[in-house]
Order: structure tokens, then sequence, then C-alpha cells
């Protein structure tokens, strides 16, 4: 069992258009479901390829990084296609990382939308190299979800616990309405 008190980090990108070159990204600090303890932010470019080394820097260098346990975020992309190399945050923060989706990818879609982007073959190569797509049944329905740096047991565990209501991870929740509510006023 997890302790219900953990800090969590969670993770979200705010909306954007095609004419945005850059993309806010909250990340919010949770203990456990119910307190939020924390704010912080940082950018990605849009269908960029730094995502993964700007949430890692971002991360080192929060001022929370001591009392973080577990990274979660919404999904394996922030800004469009900018892929998380979830293994590389993990190995590199030294942090378990969970990525939560509310659906399940459709790889077909995925490929053909990464095929018009540049450098399609890096990106498709850090897809192919994510964990597999695991799926896990809450209250109100299935949540999918891929990992690093944790058991399949305690990610589904630390999903749990900390959804309050819905199938969102209430850190992902809280990053997801924060960065719609602040990317509005950008």
């Amino acid at each position: 069992m997890i302790k219900q008190e953990l800090r969590l980090l969670g993770v979200d990108d705010g909306p954007f258009t095609l004419n945005d070159e850059r993309v806010i990204v909250i990340c919010t600090v949770y203990r456990g479901r119910h307190s939020l303890d924390g704010l912080f932010s940082f950018w990605v470019k849009r269908d960029g390829l730094d995502a993964t080394s700007e949430l890692i820097r971002a991360v080192n260098k929060s001022k929370h990084k001591k009392q973080l346990k577990i990274i979660m975020i919404d999904g394996v992309a922030l800004g469009g296609f900018n892929i998380i190399d979830l293994e590389k945050v993990n190995k590199d923060t030294g942090l378990p990382v969970i990525a939560v989706i509310n659906r399940k990818p459709d790889l077909k879609s995925i490929k053909k939308a990464v095929s018009r982007l540049s450098r399609p073959g890096k990106r498709w190569a850090l897809i192919e190299k994510l964990p597999p797509v695991s799926k896990l049944r809450l209250r109100d329905g299935f949540v999918y979800y891929q990992y690093s740096g944790l058991s399949r047991e305690a990610a589904e565990d630390v999903i749990k616990s900390s959804t309050l209501r819905g199938k969102i991870p209430e850190p992902v929740r809280a990053a997801h309405l924060i960065a719609g509510g602040v990317a509005s006023l950008l």
C-alpha cells in the first residue's frame, strides 16, 4: 500500500494553437490527493523535441525536488507531439514516472500524425521505446497508463490512491485545470 501523504508531482501542458511556438507546462506538487503544496512551470516547444530535457531540468531545479516521490504526467507528450522519454526522466531525476492516459492510444493515427512533423523517425523511435500501455479499472471507468521506475502494482496503487473522482489522478487534474487558466492569460 502506498503512503497516503506521498508527495506527487502532477504535470500537464496548457492549450495552444498552431501559431504558438512554445507551450506552457504546469507542475503541481501534491501531498496525496488532497493538498496542493506547490506549483511551478516551464516551457516546451510546440511539436518539439525538448519535453524530456525540459521536464528533467524543471524537476531537478525545483525547490520541491527533495520532497517529491513520484512524477505523474498527463500522457507521454507535451505541447503536441513533444514526446517524453519516461525512462530517461526516471533515470535523470531519480523519481518513478507514471503517464496517465484517458483513452487507449491509437498508434496508427499517432504514426500518421508524427509522419507530418520534423524528424518523424526520431519521434517514432521515442514512442516505440516507451513502456507498454497498461489498463486499470477505476470506479468511474478505465484509465490507461505507462510507467518507469516502479512496479505495475505500485503504479496502480499510486493511481488509485491519488484519484479523488473521475479517472485522472488529482495532481494531474489540478495541473490540467491550472494550465488551462494560465494559458488563457498569455
